[in-house]
């Protein structure tokens, strides 16, 4: 794709948590716009058990809604994760067509062993991942990527065919825990299991590619390769590196929030081109809506821009563009140019107080001690990302370069935070029988869980 296409090496997910990000990719807006955030405790990252009652908002409008006014068919394989109840699921939301897993972990939670998560077809569940798909801890073996490989192949075809315009959001979850690949794939990387998970991704991606091209329609579709959230360290061997980037997952320092991004249309995308110019996972909204020559919504804040003089023209024409790392509601850190500007510094989980696992393992991280879960610095502390990419000298904030740095983030976040309407947090439901809460469809199946003796979650209110 880099070589047919355009690198993007300064591209954000909006969170370092899925939930989030994907709400963010559909919306265009910003967690804290878009009420997918909690506001239980300081700057928590949601989307635990305990909140998993919640979900998109009705009132958001995503994109597939949009496409709607210049006909696109609109299909999800693959990761949900944006609520799992019946309001939220996707056909609720503008897809025409779901396969895949709302992400729910009904019943004891246990993501390795066991997963207990369902997996969709339209509004009928199909099965379970440990079951019917065959993924288990000793053998990491499922052909679930093939499945949903195929699936998105099959929906390519048939709007080929029908001579309909599509929008294909493919999101298979090989690579998260549970890891796992087919027989075809397992064993053969140098990688281990999550190796083998991602080799498999690349088979899938190529296929989709290739069909595009054997249908003759590579010229008129606009691909896009990124992901949600930075590689989680805390799954060691089976988890993603984020290279010289500080961190990882659920932290908004550069480990948890870059991510590798790939631009591809042939005939329109120069290949081989690399832009440096700062972009967002919410841009692809607006940049589809503009490549699909639809007008954006008007009545709400959009945080998403459009990017294609970046890709059609290799621009870098929106360099005063900040980038905004959020975890809940909390602003953490800002990005302008080469300069970010850290006003709250995090490397702790709740998994990591319990059990000792750092999530930056071999990292010192600025501003934080490893006794505390959250550590204010009186000074925002101030990297220079072109030449610290691994955010490991902090600037003195003696110097002039910090004081000039500081005048001109300020400014931006002053105005940021005027203008900002934060919405309903949607993930402050909390409901602890949301546990015992089967998926519609499962007693088809005989795969109804029975409720346990005790829950184990416990809803946590600020006082």
């Amino acid at each position: 794709m880099a070589a047919q296409g355009m690198l993007l090496p300064n591209f954000y997910s909006a969170n370092p948590l899925c939930s989030p990000s994907r709400a963010a990719l559909l919306t265009g807006r910003l967690p804290v716009r878009n009420g997918f955030y909690t506001t239980n405790a300081h700057a928590r990252n949601a989307y635990t058990p305990q909140e998993i009652v919640g979900g998109i908002s009705q009132d958001e409008i995503l994109l597939p809604v949009m496409l709607k006014n210049k006909d696109y068919v609109s299909k999800i394989v693959g990761k949900w994760h944006l609520g799992h109840r019946p309001q939220y699921l996707p056909l609720k939301h503008g897809f025409d067509e779901w396969f895949g897993a709302p992400n729910c972990h009904f019943g004891p939670y246990n993501n390795k062993d066991r997963p207990n998560i369902p997996v969709y077809n339209n509004t009928e569940m199909v099965g379970r991942y440990y079951e019917e798909f065959r993924i288990n801890k000793d053998t990491a073996e499922s052909n679930l990527t093939q499945i949903y490989l195929q699936e998105g192949l099959d929906f390519i075809l048939r709007q080929t065919k029908a001579q309909k315009p599509f929008f294909l959001y493919w999101a298979p979850d090989a690579t998260h825990g549970p890891v796992y690949a087919s027989k075809s794939f397992r064993g053969k990387s140098q990688r281990g299991r999550y190796g083998d998970a991602v080799m498999e991704l690349d088979y899938g991606v190529g296929q989709i590619l290739s069909l595009l091209k054997s249908l003759g329609i590579d010229n008129n579709t606009f691909v896009f390769f990124t992901s949600d959230n930075g590689a989680a360290l805390v799954s060691g061997p089976e988890g993603g590196s984020n290279g010289p980037f500080l961190c990882g997952k659920e932290t908004t320092f550069e480990g948890g929030m870059r991510e590798p991004a790939i631009a591809w249309w042939p005939g329109h995308i120069e290949g081989g081109s690399v832009n440096f110019q700062l972009s967002n996972v919410m841009d692809l909204y607006t940049t589809s809506l503009a490549i699909a020559g639809i007008k954006a919504p008007d009545d709400r804040v959009l945080d998403g821009l459009d990017l294609t003089p970046v890709l059609l023209n290799n621009s870098e024409s929106l360099k005063n563009r900040p980038i905004f790392y959020y975890r809940g509601n909390e602003l953490m850190a800002v990005r302008l140019g080469q300069y970010k500007a850290h006003y709250w510094t995090w490397s702790n989980s709740w998994e990591e107080l319990k059990t000792g696992i750092n999530f930056c393992p071999g990292q010192e991280v600025p501003g934080v001690t490893t006794h505390d879960q959250m550590n204010h610095t009186l000074l925002p502390v101030v990297f220079h990302l072109g030449r610290d990419p691994g955010e490991k000298y902090p600037i003195s904030v003696l110097s002039k370069e910090y004081l000039d740095v500081m005048n001109n983030i300020a400014v931006i976040v002053k105005q940021h935070q005027k203008d900002l309407i934060p919405g309903v947090p949607q993930l402050n439901m909390c409901d602890v029988a949301v546990m015992n809460w089967a998926p519609e469809g499962c007693d088809k199946l005989g795969k109804c869980l029975k409720p346990p003796e005790s829950n184990p979650w416990k809803c946590v209110w600020p006082h």
